[in-house]
This record gives C-alpha cells, structure tokens and sequence, in this order.
C-alpha cells in the first residue's frame, strides 16, 4: 500500500512539473510578420521624433520586408496595405505608397488611418485639393486622425513626410 502511494506521488510529481515546463513554452504567442513590423513601425517613429533619421530608416525598412510578407501570406487587408503604404513612403517611394493606400481604400474606403496617411502624401506631393477630399472623408470620425491631417493641410503641423 505504502508502495503503491510513493509511485502515485512520483509520478505526480513528474507529470506536473513536465505540463508546467510544457506550459511555460505553448503560452508565449509566436507574433505574426504583421505584429513584427507594426512592433517596427512603433520604434521607428522613436527614433525618427528623435532625429535619429538613419536609425528609423532601417526599421521601416524591416517593417516593409515584414509587411510585405504578410502581405503575401495573407492578401488585401487594409491594416497590411496601410502600413505598407506608410512605410514605403516613409522610405521616400511616394509613388509605391500611394498605390499601397489606394489599394487598401478600395477594401475599405473608410479606412481612417489610410485616409489620414493619403492625405499627408498628397500634401507631402503639392496635391492639396486631394488632402482637402481625405479630410473630408475623416470629418465625422470624431479622431484625432482628423485632426492631424487639418493641421497638415493649414501648415500649423509639420508632418514628417
């Protein structure tokens, strides 16, 4: 009997330490290339309000290539098109930005964040009657968004195209 409970207690205690070691490894999330590249995006804008210029360069870069393959992996979200839109013209491509932006409008036109960021690039591109048509888009969304791009079309907010 005595022997019967020490293996029972024995290999409880080895079934319990082998699921909670097994735990500890299945409960951390393995983050998408989407979250990688926003996680990116997030230092890179650091950087960049710090003038470190190169620096947030080389971050959007590697959101880009993350964004891209997410975009091949799972194609046509608007979330995707947008950040690469953003970091392609963060990049300096304006051309390839805007046919990221204009591909996520055509999911969803109401897109606030691609409208926000269109706009800027219209203003970043002398395309000011396009900004104007955005910001009209983002009147009702009560968001700061709205806010950001007015600011950028009047000049009272310098946006760091």
């Amino acid at each position: 009997m005595i022997k019967k409970i020490f293996v029972i207690l024995i290999l409880t205690l080895f079934t319990t330490s082998s699921f909670s070691a097994g735990s500890d490894s299945t409960s951390s999330k393995v983050k998408s290339n989407y979250d990688k590249a926003v996680e990116s995006i997030k230092f890179a804008k650091k950087y960049e309000s710090k003038g470190k210029l190169e620096k947030a360069k080389k971050r959007y870069a590697k959101a880009q290539k993350l964004l891209l393959k997410s975009n091949s992996e799972k194609p046509n979200k608007a979330d995707t098109l947008n950040y690469l839109g953003f970091t392609t013209r963060k990049l300096g491509d304006y051309e390839n930005g805007e046919k990221y932006y204009l591909q996520g409008l055509e999911i969803e036109p109401n897109h606030i964040g691609i409208n926000e960021y269109l706009g800027e690039l219209y203003v970043a591109t002398n395309r000011l009657n396009l900004a104007k048509e955005r910001l009209k888009i983002l009147e009702n969304c009560n968001c700061k968004e709205y806010t950001q791009l007015k600011e950028v079309i009047e000049g009272t907010k310098k946006s760091k195209y």
